[in-house]
């Protein structure tokens, strides 16, 4: 799955256990400009690389797995979790390529060869 949107937060490398390390990052997705939503993506181990070089306020396109998982309580009630697991981020042009002016090909303004140009400079 992928989703654009607008980097609000990007967390510290977390070592959770000796052997597991997450990494978070909070998007800004605006289906409803009057609604924004704020989706929490999860980078584990390797992929949390993947979240060095993003910065808050960047568009960004981010590739992700929908993962889900039962968990029983002590009391025997069951709940259900839903993660966004990232594994694949691009940062999008954020405006860069809008800031820098585009021209149009010069147009050949010189008379036609043989015609003289009336132009006084």
């Amino acid at each position: 799955m992928e989703i654009k949107g607008k980097v609000h937060e990007v967390s510290a490398t977390a070592q959770v256990t000796e052997s597991l390390k997450k990494r978070e990052l909070i998007l800004e997705y605006i289906e409803n400009p009057q609604y924004p939503e704020y989706l929490k993506f999860e980078a584990i181990q390797d992929r949390c690389a993947l979240l060095d070089n993003v910065k808050v306020g960047e568009d960004v396109e981010v590739f992700f797995n929908l993962k889900g998982r039962p968990w029983t309580d002590k009391t025997g009630k069951k709940s259900y979790f839903n993660s966004m697991q990232l594994w694949k981020i691009n940062v999008l042009g954020n405006g860069a390529a809008a800031a820098t002016p585009e021209y149009a090909a010069p147009v050949n303004l010189s008379a036609a060869p043989g015609e003289d140009d009336d132009l006084p400079f």
